[in-house]
């Protein structure tokens, strides 16, 4: 296989799998090619996914040596990104009766959700994270996106349970919002014992949906590694019960009266 065929199978394998350990005679055989050939193949693909801002490919040597790709965003691109989902939220029209902001556009593109996903991946990708947990049902396209580039499952907790998924976890909480106490399920096959989480979300107020997240996880002896929201409210700060989070975004109160929406940058930080 020539050199341009290789590059292009290899790119193509590394972007539908990433995050997942693959020994070098795997690629050997499957170009057909040395493995020094190949060594040389991933110095190229590096340098580019590192020059366009796309991640890198992290190598291990030893007899359990190969190559994983880590799927990450560049903090430019990231805060370019950012500034465009900024100032696309910040549209006037956006606004509805009650002072709320019409966001379910952003969620049911598919361009904006993956660029979303990516940016937290970003994040979250010096950590060990073994499954992305989120609450139905907003923040599930999110979940998903973000699991895409972390290449682990999505566990999605529920209001309700379903006869379809055998028997669950509940617990009630206090919505730190509303202070209406709420319930939400977690079935006991979804999630081994002892695993590492993320939790991801579309909107926090006061947090209190995280702290109940992070409650019903504690049943599974999870540990919670990081919390994710896409945007946050930027008026419920004194009020709010969780602290350790990034959120994309921070909405200011609508001022209905002016017809005007202030969006600021969220407390973001790209992982090493």
């Amino acid at each position: 296989m020539k050199r341009s065929n290789r590059l292009v199978v290899l790119t193509e394998y590394f972007l539908e799998n990433p995050r997942k350990h693959i020994q070098l005679p795997y690629f050997v055989e499957l170009c057909d090619t040395t493995k020094s050939s190949i060594s040389e193949d991933l110095d190229i693909i590096h340098e580019v996914f590192q020059n366009k801002g796309l991640g890198y490919l992290e190598r291990t040597t030893g007899a359990g040596g190969g190559v994983k790709y880590i799927a990450t965003s560049s903090a430019a691109a990231g805060e370019n990104f950012i500034f465009t989902l900024q100032k696309k939220l910040e549209d006037p029209v956006r606004i509805l009766p009650g002072g709320y902001l019409y966001m379910s556009d952003i969620l049911g593109d598919p361009s904006m959700v993956r660029e979303i996903g990516r940016v937290f991946a970003s994040c979250f990708a010096h950590l060990e994270i073994d499954a992305i947990v989120t609450v139905a049902t907003k923040g599930i396209p999110l979940a998903y996106a973000t699991a895409s580039f972390l290449n682990v499952p999505v566990i999605i907790a529920r209001r309700d349970p379903k006869v379809t998924e055998g028997s669950s976890v509940s617990i009630n909480y206090v919505s730190g919002s509303s202070r209406k106490i709420q319930t939400m399920v977690l079935p006991k096959r979804s999630l081994p014992d002892g695993s590492n989480v993320c939790i991801i979300d579309d909107f926090m107020k006061a947090g209190g949906t995280i702290t109940g997240i992070k409650s019903l996880l504690g049943e599974f002896s999870a540990t919670v590694q990081a919390v994710g929201v896409l945007a946050e409210a930027d008026d419920e700060e004194d009020e709010r019960v969780v602290t350790d989070y990034t959120s994309l975004l921070k909405i200011s109160p609508v001022d209905i009266q002016n017809h005007h929406v202030s969006i600021q940058p969220g407390n973001y930080q790209m992982g090493s």
